[in-house]
């Protein structure tokens, strides 16, 4: 009798503990993947605890490939993605809604000796292709048709990133066309650029600029595009000097898309999880009012409104 009642107490205890771990796991969402969108979901994450305690976040960063990838394989509950759905991926089951706005800037170091003519002409479009996706030596004098020599260093990104798919993309290829020292993640570039005086590469606002500040980040300059090809950075062109201004450009539509972009989340089909989706509607509704704060451009509502059915 006794045997039986230890048995029983035994199985009880299973139970409650099996619930207990059901209940913290229904209450934990994971997401990894695109570090353009990682500082955006950080806030909403941390906002989102305020009036929701009982949910527990786990929030990694590792290239939108990462967030993909591991969205598919169900080893989170939503991938941050950050360059448009491929076929193959929706052929694969992938459910995505869109969150926000950003953008990929080329970046030089503050300290280049060009650096006045660049910000004077800036850099063309197909100044930019022959620059990444051309197998050849670059010098900063040939590319600005100046006397002066100066042997360029490109960098890339080494992972699989939205960023780099992005610029390649406005380039009029993918990212494996892009040459280039490989440097991994948004930070990683972005320090590589910054400590070598002869260097170029790309990267999210988020990380050419500093979001507290507006400013741009120490030893970052941004190299500014010739939008219009004629040789000159004119007035309306000319927006680079401040986060806000580069933002309002993206909203305005005056700097090209690509390589501004709109930032997702992914999931292997539609989340199953409650706590998944009620996270997912705050932060296209409640949450919105933090984009700007955060440093990145709001969607247009009517998108928010078809995002929204999706859930």
């Amino acid at each position: 009798m006794k045997k039986s009642k230890y048995i029983l107490l035994l199985v009880a205890a299973i139970m409650l503990s099996a619930c207990a771990s059901q209940k913290k796991k229904d209450q934990t969402i994971s997401l990894s993947g695109a570090f353009a969108l990682y500082p955006l979901a950080v806030k909403w994450t941390e906002e989102y605890k305020k009036t929701h305690p009982e949910i527990r976040f786990n929030v990694s960063g590792g290239g939108a490939g990462k967030g993909m990838a591991d969205a598919l394989a169900g080893t989170v509950d939503l991938g941050m993605f950050s360059r448009e759905i491929a076929e193959e991926e929706k052929k694969q089951g992938v459910w995505w809604v869109g969150l926000t706005i950003d953008a990929v800037v080329p970046t030089i170091s503050d300290q280049n000796p060009f650096l006045g003519t660049i910000k004077q002409k800036g850099l063309t479009k197909e100044a930019f292709t022959a620059i990444f996706t051309e197998e050849k030596n670059k010098d900063w004098g040939d590319i600005l048709k100046m006397p002066e020599r100066g042997q360029m260093v490109v960098y890339t990104r080494s992972d699989a990133c939205g960023a780099a798919e992005t610029w390649a993309k406005y380039l009029g290829g993918k990212q494996e066309n892009l040459l280039g020292i490989g440097i991994f993640g948004d930070p990683g570039l972005a320090d590589a650029v910054a400590k070598d005086k002869l260097g170029i590469g790309f990267n999210n606002t988020a990380y050419a600029y500093d979001i507290n500040t507006g400013k741009k980040r120490p030893g970052i300059e941004v190299a500014p595009i010739d939008i219009n090809g004629n040789g000159n950075i004119d007035p309306e062109e000319d927006f680079y000097n401040s986060f806000e201004q580069v933002l309002k450009a993206i909203a305005d539509g005056i700097y090209p898309s690509p390589p501004a972009r709109e930032l997702y989340f992914v999931s292997k089909g539609k989340p199953q999880k409650q706590s998944t989706l009620d996270f997912i509607r705050w932060c296209l509704t409640d949450g919105q009012k933090y984009v700007t704060e955060a440093g990145y451009v709001p969607i247009d509502p009517v998108k928010i409104e078809e995002y929204l059915k999706k859930l």
